[in-house]
């Protein structure tokens, strides 16, 4: 309770601050009518044209220019791209005056004319004071896809075989749509939304105390399509995927097909957005794996074969209505539901082989050896709700107070089935089990923040968040009596489990803009109280953990502009990592015939420091480079680990392992090889180690991985182009082995009818044709003495898809839509 009354403090503090003169103003772009953020706005006196000051425009497209004596002046607006925009003189009068000079519109430069009318290019990546601004519109590989498909072009992103989106190597990152913070898994957020949506992808490396702390290698900002003009907007998406190519001999034929389409009515005043979608994107595929166990002298053997694939169906609905009465306010209303369901299959024949060995390393003294077929079926379902309504207000000093309350109802669950059947003849059943979890999750969260500019010290923000979970789980599982034929319980892995979870936080920052510096100082100091009641279904085991902690998160940046072609920049931000309700079940979940999952109670969060620094250089003809060196340190690092359950059951268990390292380096750069090539090319190079222990073993392993993303285009005219993208992803280690290395190379075509309204895309997606070993990645694990495993996945290649997207008027479309806070998380 102190905490939170410090927290209200602060925010009744930002009311005491001083009126002062300033000048205010929009920066829009002329013709397509959007605000540009981060556009220079200069000061100068009109009797000498001497340069008085300087700011940038923020994420609204505004600037204030505060403590301007009387007199004469002018402004000058700038950005890349654009052609500098002079204002007519006026007048400051008074010294307590403000100043509103309404809208500053800046036309894109005859240079840049040529190459976006002509040629149909832009840059794929701007670099700005805080973040890297990826275009979408440069990536036609993922037409018709999501944003899983989008991230895959990022230089600082990969993906692996699993589909684990990673940034900075790192899977733990902080995606928020729009601006706004949310905790929900990345991959299920992406994989629901259309990549037709999104505008453009924002790389925040090292975020400000302003934002979130959580994900240790920083944030990922999903920009959604909008527009400045009234009317209506309507588009319609469609997509059909050929039957598979190869024969993985899976059970069921794959499915690939799906649709969507966005409504969006808007005037001066009313801002109505409706969109649904469906989506069948099923992934045929096989595993090969090995494994062996030593218990005593006893090694067992058992080398495994068969199906891996997935089933995947997405359906869902959103509504938002936005009322702005006037130009200080805007409300904000809005609903998503929808239904989500992901099948795994793994059908796997099993050779099982036990055997003695011998200490002097003689021959083995085999003891039995039998075969048999695992049919394995994990179902994952989630069914929710999620409604915000948020609340904007501009002052008349420019001073902004924002606030968001969003409810989450989200109920997570879905059987695993799994049959251990005699071969050949697979009609004797010789193990059955089921398990089954009911999961629902309530979240709440709100947040306000105010902006304010006291004098000429620079802009303050300050701001409160909290955040609540109540996430319950009942876990149940049972395995088939073959001589009755009845369901019986297993107690040691069944259970139910309660995670509340209550954050509160608060933050102070500053931010200021000179012709030649842009520095950011912040502090952020969070209160966490995070309760795990564990009981099990037969009333031995009734247990509550607790962990709670407060804790301070400092942020710097800063940023010197050499000259209008090269930036030096650098950055620190401290993080933290929590842990969902899955990695603190104790209680073991069987995946596989072979494989238990299991989590840890007294799981702590992961806490990380992050430093950077950088250098940005533009060349002639819109060619760029840049470079960021950058360190990471995990504490408590949290991994995967295996432990032997029995003979042919291997436990993976989630442990804070100790403490990981990541020294990179990041580089990116775009250039033209002819008038109508285009191409973008970046990597990630980072040395990562890991030093702690598990299980009384020592752990301290170290690797070189590098990541490599490509994306070259060829246009042929104003409605035509092909584009060719590779991905690659070196091998790397983990606590107790590595992962291989993994590529995926795509090509697609594009062509446009009708003056840009209808637009087909035909994508060639993993491209192997029995050459390659395209869209495969080998996971090995091994403890000397104790076990070894490896498994190769084998996921599907040559897949073709045609794309057709039709709008049914050229004006932008402005929808935006709320998204998921808690659940997907835990998905």
């Amino acid at each position: 309770m102190k905490f939170k009354s410090l927290c209200l403090s602060v925010l009744i503090m930002v009311f005491c601050q001083n009126v002062c003169a300033q000048v205010t103003g929009t920066v829009l772009d002329a013709k397509a009518q959007e605000v540009i953020d981060y556009a220079t706005v200069a000061l100068y006196k009109t009797s000498d044209s001497l340069l008085i000051t300087g700011v940038v425009t923020n994420q609204a497209g505004t600037f204030a220019i505060d403590n301007i004596k009387k007199g004469s002046y002018y402004l000058e607006a700038s950005f890349i791209g654009y052609e500098t925009t002079k204002t007519e003189p006026f007048t400051v009068v008074k010294s307590d005056a403000n100043l509103n000079l309404g809208t500053i519109f800046l036309n894109a430069s005859a240079e840049l004319l040529n190459e976006v009318v002509l040629k149909g290019t832009s840059s794929a990546v701007i670099n700005k004071v805080d973040r890297q601004v990826f275009s979408t519109k440069n990536f036609e590989n993922a037409i018709g896809g999501n944003g899983v498909d989008v991230l895959r072009n990022l230089p600082s992103v990969n993906i692996n075989g699993n589909g684990e989106i990673a940034l900075r190597g790192s899977t733990s990152f902080t995606l928020l749509l729009n601006g706004k913070p949310i905790q929900s898994s990345a991959s299920q957020i992406l994989a629901q939304l259309p990549a037709n949506a999104i505008e453009r992808v924002e790389v925040i490396t090292a975020p400000s105390a302003k934002y979130d702390p959580e994900g240790k290698s920083g944030i990922l900002n999903i920009i959604i399509k909008r527009g400045a003009t009234n009317g209506a907007f309507t588009q319609i998406n469609l997509k059909l995927g050929a039957p598979s190519i190869e024969d993985y001999d899976n059970e069921d034929v794959a499915g690939r097909y799906g649709g969507d389409f966005t409504f969006n009515l808007r005037n001066d005043t009313w801002n109505f957005s409706l969109g649904a979608s469906y989506t069948r994107n099923d992934v045929s595929g096989r595993r090969e794996g090995d494994v062996y166990t030593i218990i005593n002298d006893t090694l067992t053997q058992f080398p495994s074969d068969g199906e891996r694939s997935f089933d995947e169906i997405n359906y869902s609905g959103r509504v938002n209505l936005d009322y702005t009465p006037n130009a200080s306010n805007l409300f904000s209303l809005g609903v998503y539901a929808g239904k989500r369901s992901k099948d795994r299959r793994a059908n796997i024949f099993y050779y099982d082989n036990h055997a003695i060995t011998p200490a002097d390393g003689g021959d083995e003294d085999r003891i039995y050896t039998f075969q048999y077929w695992n049919d394995n079926l994990r179902i994952r379902k989630s069914d929710f709700v999620v409604a915000s309504f948020d609340y904007e207000h501009t002052f008349i000093n420019t001073s902004h107070l924002s606030t968001s309350f969003l409810y989450e109802y989200t109920f997570l669950g879905g059987p695993t089935t799994n049959e251990n059947l005699a071969y050949p003849d697979i009609s004797e059943i010789l193990q059955e089990e089921y398990n089954t979890n009911d999961n629902p999750l309530h979240g709440i969260r709100f947040q306000a923040d105010y902006t304010f500019k006291p004098m000429d010290i620079g802009q303050f923000a300050v701001g409160y968040q909290y955040r609540n979970l109540d996430h319950k789980g009942d876990f149940v599982y049972e395995r088939k009596d073959l001589d009755t034929g009845e369901f019986i319980l297993v107690p040691e892995f069944s259970s139910e489990v309660n995670l509340i979870r209550q954050i509160n936080s608060g933050y102070v920052q500053l931010d200021k803009s000179t012709a030649q510096f842009d520095y950011s100082v912040g502090l952020r100091l969070e209160s966490m109280d995070r309760e795990l009641y564990l009981k099990d279904k037969v009333g031995v085991v009734d247990t509550t953990y607790t962990y709670d902690f407060v804790k301070l998160y400092p942020s710097a940046s800063v940023q010197y502009k050499v000259n209008e072609d090269l930036k030096l920049k650098a950055a620190y931000s401290r993080r933290i990592e929590r842990t969902t309700s899955f990695k603190m079940n104790p209680f073991p979940e069987r995946e596989h015939s072979e494989t238990l999952e299991q989590g840890d109670p007294t799981l702590k969060p992961e806490f990380i420091d992050l430093v950077e620094v950088g250098v940005v250089k533009d060349f002639e003809e819109g060619a760029s480079l840049y470079g960021t060196f950058y360190y990471r340190d995990v504490k408590n690092l949290i991994n995967r680990v295996n432990t032997i359950y029995n003979d042919t059951i291997l436990n993976r268990i989630y442990s804070n392992v100790g403490s990981g390292t990541s020294i990179g380096l990041e580089l990116g750069s775009e250039f033209k090889v002819t008038e109508n090539w285009n191409n973008f090319i970046g990597a990630n190079l980072y040395n990562f180690a890991i030093d702690g222990a598990y299980n009384g073993n020592q752990i301290d392993t170290s690797s070189f991985v590098y990541s490599l993303n490509i994306n070259s285009t060829y246009t042929f005219s104003e409605t035509a182009s092909l584009q060719f993208t590779f991905n690659y992803l070196s091998e790397r280690v983990t606590a107790q082995g590595e992962d291989s290395q993994f590529y995926s190379p795509n090509l697609a075509f594009k062509k446009s009818f009708f003056n840009n309204q209808l637009v087909a895309t035909l994508q060639w997606q993993n491209i192997d044709m029995g050459l390659l070993d395209t869209n495969e990645q080998r996971i090995t694990t091994w403890q000397d003495g104790s076990f070894y495993t490896t498994t190769n996945y084998v996921y599907e290649v040559d897949m073709i898809f045609l794309n057709l997207t039709y709008s049914f008027n050229k004006r932008k479309n402005e929808s935006k839509f709320i998204e998921s806070e808690f659940g997907k998380r835990e998905f």
